[in-house]
């Protein structure tokens, strides 16, 4: 995700909008068109299915939006997404309680790399700055708090189609801490290829090299490569403390946020 240069606009209110200076282009004709007066396309995806009622129920109550699709883990929200009418003015929430090798970080990379087109805003409780600064270093357009107030949360979404990135419900004394991160992880990333980046996040769940080789795909003593290649790269002397560096960077998270 490139930020270039930002805007930073705080108001009253506990969201924070950073505008992009160079927003993405205009879908369709009729740029003088105001976001209530085109129809705002929603993919929601999150694991519990609670969440994602009570989020269907008051968005499409709004004369703007309309549920386009729904999906409760990574792999069928990447299908849901396949399957849309259309693929303009539509904004994708993804939930952080998503985990599993497949998480909420892995589905953000994966849709912004597969459908550049759409918005991405990543969604939580109570959760904490280096999440939503990994949320965005993998590709989120921005990150808006379940606990929002309704009519905010549905602002975010409206701001963030039209291309602002919005991070709503955010603590105000984040935004140094979200900063901070986002560059460590600039810095780190190359270190790691994707593989290892892969590798290393699978491993920070606790699983034997054999369970991350079944789970990826390829042999033991592949892993044990990786493992020991990203143990040197990191100035580390074991699982343990590739998982500590990686996770003070953001590159990889130990628990899953809600």
């Amino acid at each position: 995700m490139a930020w270039g240069r930002v805007y930073v606009a705080v108001s009253a209110q506990p969201e924070v909008c950073v505008r992009r200076k160079a927003a993405r282009p205009a879908n369709g004709a009729g740029g003088s068109e105001t976001p209530k007066t085109r129809s705002m396309g929603v993919v929601l995806i999150d694991p519990l299915h609670v969440v994602r009622a009570g989020l269907k129920l008051f968005i499409e109550e709004q004369p703007d939006m309309q549920v386009m699709a729904e999906a409760s883990s990574s792999e069928e929200g990447v299908v849901a997404i396949r399957g849309l009418r259309r693929k303009t003015r539509v904004i994708v929430l993804v939930g952080l309680g998503l985990n599993g090798g497949q998480d909420a970080f892995w589905l953000i990379r994966t849709i912004r790399d597969t459908f550049p087109s759409l918005t991405i805003l990543a969604m939580g409780s109570n959760g904490d700055g280096m999440a939503v600064s990994r949320a965005l270093f993998v590709g989120a357009d921005g990150y808006v708090d379940k606990n929002f107030e309704p009519d905010q949360f549905l602002d975010a979404l409206r701001h963030a189609v039209e291309g602002e990135v919005v991070l709503g419900g955010v603590p105000r004394n984040w935004l140094g801490e979200i900063a901070e991160s986002l560059e460590r992880q600039r810095e780190a990333t190359p270190i790691l290829t994707e593989r290892e980046l892969e590798v290393l996040s699978v491993a920070a769940e606790g699983l034997t090299a054999r369970q991350i080789g079944t789970r990826l795909g390829v042999r033991e003593r592949t892993i044990t490569t990786h493992l020991g290649r990203i143990y040197n790269k990191l100035g580390v002397g074991g699982r343990v403390g590739a998982v500590r560096a990686a996770a003070r960077v953001g590159l990889v998270t130990v628990s899953g946020q809600e």
